[in-house]
């Protein structure tokens, strides 16, 4: 048995059949062997936002394989990338071309994140996954460990991170040009697909798609419209409803202005919810503790048409920017002591200062460009894209999903975020550590 073999089915042992294995990098990844060497690449969910992630993806190096449950789909991937060798079970890819690959884009319905990340984390692999990160909010805190002990370059799909704007923004918040920060009040306007409803009617499985695989992780269901290619989103056992669709874009300058991580309470108010499709609307509020650099402080998060007090943006500059009490249907508001920051739209750019004259020139980070963060962390791991798991995007995936949870539990939540457990109601437990169905074992 030649040593690569031996590897390989160590490997699947060890993941398939749920034990933990921590490896260093070197254990597993072929090294590149210079900085300007093109990265082998894999792409798992290769439809929709998947297409534009395989295509960003391949201005920077070989497709060598592409993975999707739906012919259909895995079919166009391969007009582009004739070479690229095709799948539909992700776990079988990585046994059989994981010494082939040096990076991997996850773009599938938000159920499968965690599963198939973690297991290239484990081969050592560079990996962009999409918003949010994971499901759950264990995933989220597994994912970050793991990416730090493998020493592996990562990047979550939220875009906006790498925009000058939006650091700009943060970066003048740091520096106190509204005066103490009060509260963050942060809307969207989604859901734009079905929500807060009962299941379709059992329907035949298209002959195109690979439903057991679709289903993957998650309980077994009969297929109905509604839920491939795109609608997924509404339902628990696989999406994360507006808030997970959503919030890694319209929360994020906040939080990187504010830091604001591990809450010690969240709170749901929400239109009627059967735990099976998320409500048709919510307001949420998050309790976040006072850190060094700031006091604590509120957010208050809202979906379905619920919109801030209209209060909120009245006065001083609001008169040239919200005319009739009409603010955007989607974006951010922050309140200091000195002024207010308004960031309509969806990625927290652009926007305003409001009671402020003029806000002074920050210095910030600037970027190279979001998949060029990647990309230079693959190569140089002394730069981590600014969105890597451990430092970034895990945590803001953390913050995200406890607000779900709270939408589940339906009723206040105090948080232990040190030991990921919620204090006062026990019952949400497999909401936050998920157990898996039909096999599937996170590595």
């Amino acid at each position: 048995m030649s040593n690569q073999t031996s590897r390989r089915d160590f490997l699947r042992s060890a993941v398939y059949s749920g034990v933990t294995i921590i490896v260093a990098r070197e254990a597993w990844a072929g090294q590149l062997k210079s900085p300007n060497e093109r990265l082998n690449i894999a792409c798992i969910g290769v439809g929709g936002k998947g297409d534009s992630d395989s295509n960003d993806a391949a201005r920077f190096g070989n497709i060598v394989a592409v993975c999707d449950v739906d012919d259909n789909i895995l079919a166009n991937a391969l007009k582009k990338w004739p070479n690229a060798k095709p799948y539909k079970d992700y776990r079988k890819m990585f046994d059989e071309m994981g010494s082939q690959i040096d990076l991997v884009t996850v773009s599938t319905p938000d159920h499968h994140h965690a599963l198939a990340t973690s297991i290239a984390l484990h081969l050592g692999k560079a990996v962009y996954c999409q918003k949010p990160l994971t499901h759950s909010i264990y995933e989220a805190r597994y994912l970050g460990t793991l990416a730090r002990t493998n020493k592996c370059a990562t990047q979550m799909g939220n875009q906006g991170t790498a925009g000058d704007t939006l650091r700009a923004n943060a970066y003048n918040v740091r520096a106190g040009v509204l005066g103490t920060p009060k509260e963050v009040h942060v809307w969207t306007n989604r859901p734009i697909w079905p929500q807060g409803g009962k299941r379709n009617s059992e329907k035949p499985v298209p002959s195109n798609l690979d439903w057991a695989h679709w289903i993957g992780p998650a309980p077994m269901r009969p297929y109905a419209d509604g839920y491939h290619t795109f609608s997924w989103r509404g339902w628990w056992d696989f999406g994360t409803g507006a808030l997970g669709d959503m919030a890694c874009h319209t929360v994020n300058m906040p939080y990187m202005a504010l830091g604001l991580r591990f809450p010690t309470s969240v709170e749901a108010w929400t239109s009627e919810n059967n735990k099976d499709s998320y409500p048709k609307s919510s307001k949420i509020r998050f309790e976040f503790p006072a850190t060094a650099k700031r006091p604590a402080i509120t957010m208050w998060w809202y979906d379905g048409g619920v919109l801030p007090d209209k209060q909120l943006f009245t006065g001083g500059k609001f008169e040239d920017m919200v005319q009739d009490g009409k603010i955007s249907d989607s974006g951010s508001l922050i309140v200091g002591s000195k002024g207010r920051l308004y960031t309509p739209g969806d990625y927290g750019d652009g926007g305003k200062f409001i009671d402020i004259d003029k806000a002074p020139d920050v210095v910030y980070p600037k970027s190279i460009g979001h998949w060029e963060e990647l990309i230079q962390a693959v190569k140089d791991p002394t730069k981590p894209a600014m969105s890597n798991f451990p430092d970034y995007s895990g945590p803001l995936t953390e913050t995200i999903l406890l607000g779900n949870l709270a939408v589940w539990a339906g009723k206040k939540v105090e948080w232990d975020a040190k030991n990921l457990v919620a204090k006062n109601c026990p019952e949400v437990a497999p909401i936050i550590k998920p157990v898996y169905k039909n096999g599937y074992k996170l590595g």
